[in-house]
């Protein structure tokens, strides 16, 4: 007599959705925002090679682990390591700067998936290499799945206090994707994500200083792990994605989680939500909610050039008012380092009324010391008005200066170039793309680059990628 089939679990039936994802499932629009995410990813990596952090967490893997020259590390040709480790310090590059892409609810979906995926594709012999279609579906279900687990959550919706995402959904969607790159059944992709699970979280109280990145680079280091575990044979909880009254799974770490099956690619209401929503990709090094003040204040820059003759002066100015919304991690009257610079409001707005724009040179030490900064930062006042959540697809930047003469200057940002709802043009990403790849690479892999990943679905494996990278 034959059994009657298991009752499907929220969590297996992520497990179908991660191992039913077909090409034809891909529409153009979902394929061409996730090679602009895959082409930004790269090019923050690259950059954030050249940090600091970066440096002490190679160092570190170089030293206290046994050489294993298998997988590429960006910005460091002949340098290899294994693919846990290369997936964590390519990891760490993307988020050095925090200037990788970032979703709502509020998380940053590449940095955790795509780094594990290119260490598994150097991993994998000649002969078996992924074909760019391949690397494609499994990033784009890495991001699926990130999208769906935050969305059982109301408390997700809003710029974090307890856990920083990536290092929850984040690790979880690298667990997918690698599970699916590496051809896992569909119960040992359910047991990949709750492995990960297990491996899962950052507390908030480390943004803003140089262990952030690690937030990144674990999600991606700890999802391949996780994946690996799960071809190995290894098991966990059939039931980590389920609400289960009284067993603490993923609900641990989102009080209000309530969560729904995945629908199968198959059925004909799914839509993977990167082509409902798009990503936000930042024209300079901060968090996200900088980019708001930021183009508040360019606004009364330029009022004050055609004020001033020129020259901006703090002399002339008796008071900057921030209208922002109320969220602790990112008020940082006078930040002490380039972190603590990339998440104050108080920093940007100032740099920008002084200088018409943020770039990756305004977190520079001669920058973060400028007299003219300080004072400025003096004047600052900060206001929280009850309209303006600390929500990244509602909130609002306003910037007013009042002058010592009398006179008042007010910029306000409801949407920024970037943001999801007013994307990079193609052109400008890849300008971004193009500075920041040009640090550590010559210009005709920049350009290889280019080719390689706007060309992606169409290449038979990744090695003309990869090439590249190394």
């Amino acid at each position: 007599m034959d059994q009657p089939a298991p009752e499907e679990t929220i969590t297996s039936s992520f497990g179908r959705f991660i191992q039913g994802v077909e090409p034809r499932h891909l529409s153009p629009v979902v394929l061409k925002r996730s090679k602009r995410m895959v082409l930004d990813s790269i090019g923050v990596g690259l950059l954030g090679s050249t940090t600091e952090v970066f440096e002490l967490i190679l160092q570190h893997c170089q030293q206290m682990y046994a050489p294993d020259d298998i997988s590429f590390v960006y910005g460091h040709s002949g340098t290899k390591l294994s693919p846990s480790l290369a997936a964590l310090v390519n990891g760490v590059a993307v988020h050095s700067m925090d200037f990788d892409d970032t979703w709502h609810p509020a998380t940053h979906p590449s940095g955790a998936v795509l780094p594990a995926l290119l260490a598994i594709c150097d991993m994998l012999p000649q002969n078996t290499k992924p074909s760019g279609l391949d690397l494609l579906m499994a990033f784009n279900i890495g991001i699926e799945v990130q999208g769906r687990l935050m969305r059982f959550s109301n408390e997700a919706q809003n710029i974090p206090k307890r856990f920083h995402p990536p290092s929850v959904v984040g690790t979880l969607g690298s667990a997918a994707a690698c599970a699916r790159l590496l051809c896992l059944n569909q119960t040992q992709c359910s047991h990949a994500l709750a492995i990960a699970a297990s491996l899962a979280g950052a507390p908030m109280a480390n943004a803003a200083t140089q262990s952030k990145p690690l937030h990144i680079g674990n999600a991606s280091r700890l999802g391949l792990e996780a994946a690996l575990l799960a071809s190995r044979g290894l098991e966990a909880s059939p039931l980590v994605l389920d609400a289960v009254p009284g067993v603490a799974g993923f609900s641990a770490f989102y009080e209000d989680y309530v969560p729904k099956p995945i629908m199968s690619p198959e059925e004909e209401d799914h839509t993977f939500l990167l082509e409902k929503q798009d990503i936000a990709f930042k024209r300079f090094p901060a968090h996200l909610g900088m980019h708001w003040v930021s183009d508040a204040a360019a606004h009364v820059h330029k009022a004050l050039l055609s004020l001033s003759e020129g020259i901006i002066s703090p002399s002339i100015v008796q008071e900057v008012l921030l209208r922002v919304p109320r969220s602790k991690y990112i008020d940082r009257p006078f930040p002490e380092s380039e972190h603590q610079a990339r998440h104050s409001f108080q920093f940007n707005a100032c740099t920008t009324l002084l200088d018409g724009q943020v770039t990756v040179d305004s977190f520079q030490s001669e920058a973060l010391l400028r007299p003219e900064l300080h004072a400025l930062l003096s004047r600052v006042r900060v206001e929280h008005p009850e309209d303006n959540p600390a929500n990244f697809d509602c909130m609002y930047g306003e910037v007013q200066v009042t002058l010592v003469n009398g006179i008042v200057l007010s910029g306000r940002c409801n949407t920024f170039y970037g943001h999801w709802r007013k994307p990079l043009s193609d052109e400008s990403l890849r300008n971004k793309f193009c500075n920041n790849a040009s640090a550590v690479l010559p210009s005709e892999k920049v350009n290889g680059l280019i080719e390689a990943v706007e060309g992606l679905e169409f290449l038979s494996d990744c090695k003309p990628l990869l090439a590249q990278l190394q």
